[in-house]
């Protein structure tokens, strides 16, 4: 079993990054934002850098955690787009990762998604075309908002282009409205790795297994047909004035909400905390 996490999450700054994944006893990560940046706005030897820094401290790449694909459908603007997608295939091959995440566009505002369906798939399938060859899996996420955002749809987009993988995210589709172990009945058997991420019905993000998510049951099946990789995205609440009042003392902590954080560090490591609890 492999177990990375969206470690900016813990820190912007790198060294912030692998001294949270080294605590956690990570064996990486899914970088998406490094040094206060996107990691599509690095260049190719930046990359090879960062990835220099994390292999000296034990640590490799899972997935480039990129923003592909989460654009409007209708806001033009997507031969660029493919531009920007050849280059975090570089990105990705600087720094030896052999997946990527993705997305399938945000649909305009009140749009029937089944009229949205056919441009969708035809970006999706030339976005597989400049893959082809790479060496890199295109890993399509479920995503509020966006076409692939409940579980027959993404069943569609796989099916319609078959060398995408998938990813499967139990809060967003819960903040979409999606029954859980219905999208589970229709992905399971096509999950390629999970992104470990729980929320309650109101869609407030809680740390796995403290929502609606089924993140128990899911992970026993997932892991029991030999699944073995998981991506921690925390995306739980941190207080971020607690430091100034009273400089972080107990009794300020005591009066915060549950499920609120003192910082960036507290809530990444309650979130592999709870998974490494699940399993």
């Amino acid at each position: 079993m492999k177990i990375f996490a969206f470690s900016d999450e813990a820190a912007s700054e790198l060294s912030g990054q692998i001294a949270a994944m080294k605590r956690n006893g990570l064996d990486g990560t899914e970088i998406r934002g490094v040094n206060g940046r996107s990691i599509v706005q690095h260049t190719v030897e930046e990359a090879k850098e960062i990835l220099r820094q994390l292999k000296d401290n034990g640590l490799s790449v899972w997935s480039v955690g990129s923003p592909i694909g989460k654009i409007p459908l209708d806001g033009g603007g997507f031969p660029e787009h493919l531009d920007l997608l050849r280059h975090t295939l570089e990105l990705a091959a600087a720094l030896e990762c052999r997946n990527l995440r993705m997305f399938s566009f945000y649909l305009p505002e009140g749009a029937d998604p089944a009229n949205c369906r056919n441009e969708v798939i035809d970006r999706l399938g030339q976005m597989a075309e400049i893959a082809e060859g790479s060496g890199v899996a295109l890993c399509h996420e479920n995503e509020k908002g966006i076409y692939g955002d409940i579980a027959a749809r993404c069943e569609d987009i796989l099916d319609a282009v078959p060398s995408l993988k998938c990813v499967f995210d139990p809060a967003n589709f819960i903040q979409c409205g999606q029954d859980i172990p219905e999208a589970w009945k229709l992905l399971g058997q096509r999950v390629f790795y999970m992104h470990i991420k729980d929320a309650l019905a109101n869609g407030t993000v809680v740390p796995a297994g403290k929502g609606i998510g089924h993140l128990p049951e899911i992970l026993k099946d997932y892991t029991g047909r030999g699944g073995e990789v998981m991506t921690v995205e925390p995306h739980l609440r941190v207080f971020d004035g607690l430091q100034a009042l009273e400089q972080g003392s107990n009794s300020a902590k005591r009066t915060m909400p549950e499920g609120v954080y003192p910082t960036a560090d507290a809530a990444f490591d309650a979130a592999c905390g709870a998974l490494k609890n699940l399993i």
